[in-house]
Formats: structure tokens, sequence, C-alpha cells
């Protein structure tokens, strides 16, 4: 099947729609000819998104995702004014370095509330409308940080693994009922989030490249969509590594 007779027609939700990843996904979603519903906290910059993308097919709804009723309320929305969400993607993230020097459980809370906690409540807003069809996806964006312990990426990792755990489990649940769970896991992906890192991003992609590869994934099927190929390769056998010997081989690397 091509990816337009797939995404034509197709409701989608997004999250974090302003920027890097989310943004080059309302690109790619629009030009498949899906209808883009994007949600973000600024609506000024949804507006100025929806104005790039012209209104035909282009949805706002701001919101922010750490508030359940606000998700609720705009999945309910979105039911009411333009039909049932077909796909839903919790894309709203942020990131924070994990120092011992600077160390915050605050703001490490705080960064889990929003990457994790904010998935949860958009899968809440849409969980209790696609049990009642029987059908729907769910697709959102986690990390391969989630798959490892890396340095300086402890509170970010932390809130990606619990994604990918949650998720995994919750797939045996919803799986028999219809509904797709897809975990995106890319890896280094150029957004203004990754220009703030000060070190060297192996197999750095460009967010269209994500985009491409994440509704490619849907599309298929794919219970994981992780890329770059051979990046998530290298960390999916980092895994099976002894503890000692995956460290030194970070230290030598990282």
């Amino acid at each position: 099947m091509r990816q337009q007779d797939f995404y034509s027609g197709k409701r989608v939700w997004l999250t974090g729609a302003t920027s890097g990843i989310g943004r080059a996904l309302a690109y790619r979603l629009h030009e498949l000819g899906a209808e883009v519903i994007v949600t973000a906290r600024r609506e000024t910059l949804l507006r100025d998104l929806q104005a790039e993308l012209g209104q035909n097919r282009c949805h706002v709804f701001a919101g922010d995702v750490t508030d359940l009723d606000s998700m609720k309320r705009i999945a309910a929305e979105i039911t009411a004014t333009i039909g049932s969400i077909d796909i839903a993607i919790p894309n709203a993230g942020t990131h924070v370095f994990t120092v011992p020097e600077e160390f915050d459980s605050q703001e490490y809370l705080g960064l889990m509330n929003i990457n994790f906690g904010g998935m949860l409540h958009c899968i809440e807003a849409v969980l209790p409308e696609m049990m009642k069809e029987g059908r729907g996806i769910i697709a959102p964006i986690a990390s391969l940080a989630g798959y490892r312990g890396l340095p300086r990426a402890g509170a970010y990792g932390a809130s990606k693994a619990a994604m990918i755990h949650f998720l995994e489990s919750i797939r045996f649940h919803l799986q028999p009922l219809g509904i797709g769970i897809v975990i995106v896991n890319p890896g280094f992906v150029k957004t203004p989030l990754t220009d703030k890192n000060d070190f060297r991003m192996p197999f750095l992609v460009s967010a269209e490249y994500a985009a491409r590869e994440i509704c490619k994934g849907i599309m298929r099927g794919k219970r994981e969509v992780a890329f770059p190929y051979l990046f998530s390769r290298i960390l999916k056998l980092c895994r099976m590594l002894p503890a000692p010997l995956y460290e030194r081989i970070i230290n030598k690397c990282w």
C-alpha cells in the first residue's frame, strides 16, 4: 500500500508540533493527505504552522500535555468537530542534562512529568473512544536513549525507558481490542533541542528523515520504529553486553 493511500483522510493528533520532529511530522502527514491536528502550548506558533500548511486539513488545538483535563477536553473537541482520532502521536518532550554537580531532583521529576506523564495524559484522552470503536493507533515518540544508561542522560533516558516499558506492557491489553501500539525510538535527530548538545552526536539525522521513517513505520504496523538503522542495531546489541564491558565501551566512545 502507498503511504498516501494509508494516510489520506486519517485524523492524526500530534502533540509537540511546533518544532523538531513534531513540526516535520506535521508537514509529512499533511503531504500524505492526513487531517493533521496539532497541539502545543503556544497557539501563535501553531497558527504560524497552520498558515504555512494551509487551513485545509490542518487543525489547531493549543494545550499543555502536563494538564490531563486539557488533553481530555482537546480529544473530546476533536471527536465532536472533526471526527474520531485514528492515530495519536504523543511527541511533546524535552531534555535536561543530568550531572552530579548540579543535581536537581525537581527538575528531573518535571522532565518525567512532561515526557512520560504527557504521553500518559494523551493516551488517557484518546483511549476511551478508541476502545469503543475497536480501532486506532497510538505511536508515542520515545528514544534509543531509553535502551540503557548513557552519560548525562539519566533523567531523559529514564523518562524514555519508562515510556518504552509502559507501551510494551499495555500492548498486551490493547492489541486484542484492535488498538495498535507503535513505539518510536529515534537516535540523534537535528532539532532545536539537540542543537544545545555540546558533544558529537553519532549518526545524526534530519527531522525530515525522522518524519519519513515514522510515517513509514506506522503504516507498516511495526511494533517499534527505531532509526537510524545501524545506530539502533548497535544500541540493541549493547543491551546484551555485561555491565563492565558496556561501561568500558561507552567511556571510550562518548
